[in-house]
């Protein structure tokens, strides 16, 4: 049997009997939409990432979007955010009709690059008359923080929000300070391979004040107003099913636990990588700790990538690459016309970036084999 890339099965021995206590008492009280248990879960996560205000939704893109309407992001708007990620980051954006505007990422962290940020800002304010720059969504790739000290600043001094996007980072820090507790608003997903994942769809929205809290209750619900048949502003259905809370709530309760064992895999990975040439292991920068969504590593090019992945799939050994292509070529973007060599680090990274087997309950035997399969 091969390397499973993620375990799901494992953990799932591990909540079995919680998982299905809280499914059956959803099942008994009949509230299956916007149950008793989201109250709970936002309250739980809430405290875990030191915020006043968590609201679950229907997932991470929802979570997205409903903070973009809070800040009435429309057309002639520009946010800025990184090419190399997930489709949701910029399509958010872009179906509130505004405009993602692509920053390259920094070579060792993969998240956007301040200085770049920092030039197209200045672009878009003197080059595009067209647009009115209004926030950053910033990514943490593979569940490292970006540089939220050098970020922000850049975000709030030049009149932008600031969303944080920890769709692949609930649960690391940034300099003592939980992910989702930076920028104005914070936005994670639940998905099933995410490391605080549902068994479906799920998302979550963190906030800081009263005010936007409101907004964004409102807007889960289709702008509503006092009750849900006074819609007071334009909304969406973003409502989290209560079995999917209750399930994250049995999750939640192994989940510091999960990530500490995290930190030992990646930890084990850098030591058992350490001296294959050509191969360049993550790296965290200091202060930070990342949640290891994903374990992704650098081959020399291309064809270096093609040969080391072959090399595991012979020895029945997943590995994935996120992301192909990046944002900025995909043909849903072709109307913002950016052309390859646009941004030359992302693309030269995406040609060289997989990733490997990723989970708490990696064993080391099994990373001994993922070394030997790379070592050929």
């Amino acid at each position: 049997m091969s390397i499973p890339f993620i375990d799901l099965k494992t953990q799932y021995g591990l909540v079995e009997e919680s998982v299905k206590t809280g499914i059956e008492n959803v099942l008994q009280h009949g509230a299956y939409i916007m149950g008793p248990e989201i109250g709970e879960l936002e309250s739980r996560l809430s405290s875990y990432c030191a915020v006043r205000h968590a609201v679950g939704c229907a997932s991470g893109t929802d979570a997205l979007i409903m903070a973009l309407m809070a800040f009435e992001v429309g057309p002639g708007d520009a946010v800025f955010t990184t090419p190399f990620t997930f489709m949701a980051t910029a399509e958010a954006i872009a179906l509130l009709g505004a405009t993602p505007v692509f920053v390259d990422i920094d070579p060792h962290t993969f998240n956007i690059d301040p200085d770049d940020l920092r030039r197209k800002i200045s672009d878009v304010k003197h080059s595009r008359k067209d647009l009115t720059p209004k926030g950053v969504i910033a990514v943490d790739l593979f569940g490292q923080p970006a540089d939220y000290d050098r970020i922000e600043p850049l975000a709030h001094n030049n009149g932008l929000f600031l969303i944080v996007d920890a769709a692949q980072s609930f649960g690391a820090t940034y300099k003592g300070k939980p992910v989702c507790s930076l920028g104005d608003v914070a936005c994670t997903s639940f998905f099933p391979a995410k490391p605080l994942g549902c068994y479906g769809d799920g998302g979550m929205v963190f906030a800081h004040n009263d005010e936007m809290h409101k907004l964004l209750v409102s807007i889960r619900v289709h702008g509503m107003g006092e009750d849900k048949y006074e819609n007071v502003r334009l909304g969406i259905n973003g409502r989290l099913d209560s079995i999917q809370a209750a399930v994250l709530l049995a999750k939640f309760a192994i989940f510091p636990d999960e990530v500490a064992k995290r930190q030992a895999v990646a930890d084990r990975y850098a030591s058992l990588l350490a001296d294959i040439k050509g191969l360049t292991t993550p790296t965290v920068a200091e202060g930070n700790t990342s949640v290891w969504a994903q374990y992704s590593v650098l081959a020399e090019d291309a064809a270096h990538r093609d040969q080391l992945m072959g090399q595991l799939k012979a020895a029945d050994i997943p590995t994935a690459i996120y992301y192909p292509k990046p944002l900025h070529l995909q043909k849903a973007f072709a109307d913002l016309k950016y052309e390859t060599g646009d941004f030359p680090v992302c693309e030269e990274i995406g040609a060289r970036i997989f990733s490997l087997p990723m989970h708490p309950y990696l064993s080391e035997k099994d990373q001994e084999a993922v070394a030997a399969a790379i070592r050929g």
